[in-house]
């Protein structure tokens, strides 16, 4: 299994407008073969002090995959491809970490 954690950080102001177009996208990527789990994730409010907060222009997509080649199937994905053209001129950074369990 490769899990993935993709921190997305838009233009001030633009984190709804994206997550817009991520949600639209969502379905697509379920239906690939070797999607496990796939969504986005925002700060909680009220947790206190020891939480490290992302902010309001972040998001977090957490994703699970049954194996690399999934993955790889999933990032070349035509949807992926038009997502990437819709949001790219919303987006200030994005740090991908692909990651395996131990």
């Amino acid at each position: 299994m490769i899990h993935v954690l993709a921190i997305i950080t838009t233009k001030p102001g633009q984190r709804d407008t994206v997550l817009e177009a991520f949600r639209a996208n969502v379905p697509a990527v379920h239906a690939e073969e070797g999607c496990i789990e796939y969504g986005a994730a925002i700060d909680t409010e009220g947790v206190g002090p020891f939480q490290a907060p992302f902010g309001p222009d972040t998001f977090v997509v957490i994703e699970k995959w049954a194996s690399l080649d999934a993955l790889m199937a999933h990032a070349a994905a035509p949807h992926m491809a038009a997502y990437g053209a819709k949001t790219k001129d919303h987006i200030v950074h994005r740090a991908i970490h692909v990651l395996s369990p131990t």
